[in-house]
C-alpha cells in the first residue's frame, strides 16, 4: 500500500469522515472576502476645463464623431482602403492575438480557484535478497496493484488567486485598448498616405503642365531671339525654367511610387494591385466644413492609449496583493482515494479501498527578506505604471493642442 494511504477500517469510516468533514467546514467558513494588498481606485486625470486654442472657424464644441470618421471625406476608395487595412494588416492581427493570449492567461489564473485532480495507476513486482532477509523464500516475493485519484486544493484565504484574476481581467482590457490604439494609428496613417498619393498625382500633373507651357514659351523666346526681338539672356532663362520643371517630375514620381508602396503595405496587399487601383488620378479628399471638438476630459476618456495605460496600472496594482499574500500562511487540502491490493483479482473489491484526507498549513516564516522585497518590487512597478499613465494623459493633451493649432493655421 502506498505511503500516506491508510486503509479505511469499516467501523470507523463514518466517524473519521464526519471529523474530517467538520474540519473542512471550519476551513471553508474562514472569511472568503479577504484580499490583502491595496484595492485599486482609478486615478482622475488632471486636465484643463477647455483647450488653449480658441474655437475658430471650422471648429465647434460638442462630442467628436469618431466612429468611421473617414467617411466624412466622401471618398469611397479611401473608405475601402481603411476597411481593408483594418481587416488584413498583420499588426492588427498581432494585437488581436495578444488579446487571445491575455484571455488564456486569465484562464490559467482562474484555474487556481478549483482543486487539481490527477489519476494514477501502478503495478509493482519484486523479490527481496536472500542475503538480506530472514523470510522464507515463498515470502520474499512481493507484488501490489494500485489505482486511484489524488487531489489538492489551496484555499484562497488571503486573496492571492483573486488578485491574480483581477490582474488578468485588467490585462485583457489593456490588450483590447492596445488593439484599438493600433487601429487608430493604422487608419490615420492610411488616410494620410492616401492624401499624399492624391497630392503627388496633382503635383505631377501640374509639373507636366508647367513644363509643357514653358516649352511653348521657350519656342516663342527662341523665335523672338532669331528675329532680334529678344536677348540671349531670355532664351537661357526660358531653357532653365523648362529644365527645372522637367527635373522635378522624376522626383515627384519616385515619391508617388513610395507612397503607393507604403499604402500597399498598410493594406497588406500587393503593390501591383494598389498601383493599378490608384492609377487614375482623383481629387485630394476634402475635410468637412466643421469639426466637433469635445472637452479635454471627454477626449482623454476616448483615447485608447490613455485607457490602455490605466488598465495596465490596474493590473499592476493587483500584483501587489499577490506578493503580499505570500507573507501569510497557506491552507490546502490533500486527498487520495485509491484501490490497493496485493492481487489483481481483488483490486476492484470494496475491501481494497484506501483513502486519505489531510488539511495542511504552510507558512514561510523566514526567507531572508525575499518576500518583502518582492512586495517593494511590485510597488515600484505600480509607481512606474502610474507615471506612464500620467505621461499618456499629457501626451494626449499635447497631440490635441498641436492638431488644433495646425488645423486653424493651415485651413484655407
Amino acid at each position: 500500500m502506498p505511503a500516506g494511504i491508510p486503509a479505511a477500517p469499516g467501523g470507523r469510516i463514518g466517524r473519521a469522515t464526519a471529523g474530517i468533514l467538520s474540519l473542512l467546514a471550519g476551513l471553508l467558513s474562514l472569511p472568503a472576502c479577504i484580499s490583502v494588498g491595496p484595492d485599486y481606485v482609478a486615478p482622475e486625470p488632471d486636465v484643463p476645463a477647455a483647450w488653449h486654442e480658441p474655437m475658430a472657424a471650422g471648429l465647434e464644441a460638442g462630442p467628436a464623431a469618431l466612429g468611421r470618421w473617414w467617411t466624412q471625406f466622401g471618398d469611397p476608395l479611401l473608405a475601402s482602403l481603411i476597411e481593408r487595412a483594418a481587416a488584413g494588416n498583420p499588426t492588427v492581427r498581432e494585437a488581436f492575438f495578444r488579446i487571445e493570449e491575455a484571455r488564456a492567461k486569465h484562464g490559467v489564473a482562474a484555474g487556481y480557484y478549483f482543486p487539481e485532480v490527477e489519476g494514477f495507476a501502478a503495478a509493482t513486482r519484486g523479490r527481496e535478497s536472500a542475503n538480506e532477509s530472514r523470510k522464507p523464500p515463498s515470502s520474499r516475493r512481493d507484488r501490489s496493484y494500485t489505482t486511484g485519484l489524488g487531489a489538492s486544493w489551496e484555499l484562497d484565504v488571503w486573496g492571492r488567486v483573486r488578485r491574480a484574476v483581477q490582474s488578468a481581467d485588467a490585462s485583457i482590457e489593456a490588450s483590447v485598448e492596445d488593439r484599438r490604439d493600433v487601429l487608430v494609428l493604422l487608419c490615420a496613417e492610411v488616410a494620410a498616405t492616401y492624401v499624399d498619393v492624391r497630392a503627388l498625382q496633382a503635383r505631377i500633373a501640374a509639373a507636366r503642365s508647367n513644363a509643357e507651357n514653358q516649352r511653348g514659351t521657350l519656342k516663342i523666346t527662341e523665335d523672338r531671339f532669331r528675329s532680334g526681338l529678344a536677348p540671349a539672356l531670355d532664351v537661357a532663362q526660358a531653357r532653365l525654367n523648362v529644365a527645372t520643371s522637367e527635373a522635378s517630375i522624376p522626383e515627384l514620381e519616385i515619391a508617388l511610387a513610395a507612397a503607393t508602396n507604403r499604402l500597399a503595405t498598410l493594406v497588406a496587399e500587393s503593390a501591383s494591385t494598389l498601383h493599378g487601383e490608384l492609377a487614375a488620378a482623383a481629387p485630394v479628399p476634402t475635410p468637412p466644413a466643421s469639426v466637433a471638438i469635445g472637452a479635454p476630459a471627454d477626449v482623454i476618456r476616448q483615447r485608447p492609449d490613455v485607457r490602455r495605460a490605466e488598465r495596465t496600472l490596474a493590473a499592476q496594482t493587483a500584483r501587489i496583493g499577490m506578493a503580499t499574500a505570500e507573507l501569510y500562511p497557506r491552507l490546502s487540502l490533500e486527498g487520495i482515494l485509491a484501490l490497493d491490493s496485493y492481487t489483481l483479482r481483488k483490486l476492484l473489491r470494496s475491501s481494497s479501498t484506501a483513502w486519505s484526507l489531510s488539511p495542511e498549513l504552510g507558512w514561510n516564516l523566514f526567507a531572508g527578506g525575499r518576500l518583502r522585497a518582492a512586495i517593494r518590487v511590485e510597488r515600484a512597478r505600480t509607481a512606474q505604471a502610474l507615471a506612464a499613465w500620467q505621461s499618456a494623459v499629457l501626451l494626449a493633451l499635447e497631440d490635441v493642442e498641436n492638431a488644433l493649432a495646425s488645423y486653424q493655421r493651415e485651413k484655407v
